[in-house]
């Protein structure tokens, strides 16, 4: 009943921090776009534009007024969930979101469980073969991958698949020219089977094959390297003797002893690499003209429109957040070693 009530605890007491981690990041982005160079009106007029326009512009978006005004004005829209509305094409922020936050869900999970099946193999068979040629490759692996800069991997990848090659196409979401499935869940390769049209399934699913991939492929390291250390690190600790002077299999052995603590851990990590896809994610949509987040948020900084950046960076913090907080909570439930 004590481990129940201090688990309860520790849960509240993340909840609690949520606002106040969520009020930081929002406030450090409004002061951040404020101070940084450049002007919104310049972006939408051109710098050719006349004083009588521009100061006319300024007045219509609010930027008249003084920073505290708006900055009061600001997180009382964000209190009551409205993220305001785009200086340069007057569409709701929450609109642009929602059509941009499925395209980045789909590849974001799609290039997770690539990087999990390729990382949990190679990362397997390192620490159950230590110091061999899987081993050693392995490890190359893991590094190389963590190291290599994302759009140079990327274009590597285009020119090696799309261009050379034509497997796939070397960019966007859905073939030019053939009509979208109905909106469903908003998950295009999901709403394509849905429809249940091959043409739509295909085309959904070749381009989504060369950037979740890519990103997939970038991943893996942190999985291979994380697996291999963990289950190197159980496969050496005494209930594993212990089991092993049983007179069990090798196999089971790592099966039903080692692999389940080995993986508790990775949980921590899952939650680490889902925060490290808004950076990764950045470049990989950019590169292959992916319509998701973070190719709606390098827009929005080009043309200093406040709104959409701030209404982004406050939606994706609160997904990295809540995931922080579930995994954490998660970690607690199943390891009954972690101290709360």
């Amino acid at each position: 009943m004590t481990k129940r009530k201090e688990l309860l605890k520790y849960t509240l007491s993340r909840l609690a921090l949520l606002p106040i981690m969520l009020w930081l990041i929002s406030s450090l982005v409004f002061i951040l776009l404020r101070i940084a160079p450049g002007d919104p009106v310049d972006a939408i007029l051109g710098t050719r534009a006349n004083e009588l326009a521009r100061e006319s512009l300024r007045i219509r978006l609010g930027l008249d007024k003084p920073l505290i005004n708006q900055y009061l004005e600001y997180l009382n829209h964000l209190i009551h969930g409205d993220l305001g509305t785009s200086l340069n094409t007057q569409e709701p922020v929450k609109s642009i979101i929602s059509k941009a936050l499925p395209a980045s869900l789909e590849l974001g999970i799609c290039a997770i469980l690539i990087a999990s099946i390729i990382g949990y193999l190679i990362g397997y068979l390192g620490a159950t073969k230590p110091e061999g040629k899987i081993d050693l490759c392995g490890r190359i692996f893991g590094i190389g991958t963590y190291a290599l800069p994302p759009f140079w991997a990327a274009m590597i990848i285009q020119l090696l698949f799309a261009v050379s090659l034509g497997w796939f196409p070397i960019g966007g979401r859905f073939p030019a020219g053939m009509s979208f499935p109905s909106q469903v869940t908003g998950f295009l390769l999901l709403d394509s089977f849905i429809s249940l049209k091959m043409e739509n399934i295909t085309g959904a699913l070749r381009h989504l094959v060369l950037p979740a991939g890519t990103l997939g492929f970038l991943l893996s390291g942190i999985f291979t390297r994380a697996l291999r250390l963990n289950l190197s690190r159980v496969l050496h600790s005494d209930y594993v003797e212990a089991a092993r002077s049983r007179g069990l299999i090798e196999r089971r052995i790592i099966i039903r002893h080692a692999l389940p603590n080995a993986l508790l851990p990775l949980l921590t990590i899952l939650g680490i690499t889902v925060a490290s896809l808004i950076g990764g994610a950045l470049l990989i949509e950019l590169t292959f003209s992916w319509p998701g987040m973070a190719l709606r948020l390098q827009e929005a900084i080009s043309q200093r429109d406040y709104p959409v950046v701030q209404g982004i960076v406050v939606v994706v913090a609160a997904l990295v957040v809540w995931i922080s907080v579930i995994v954490d909570i998660l970690v607690a439930l199943i390891d009954p070693r972690v101290n709360y």
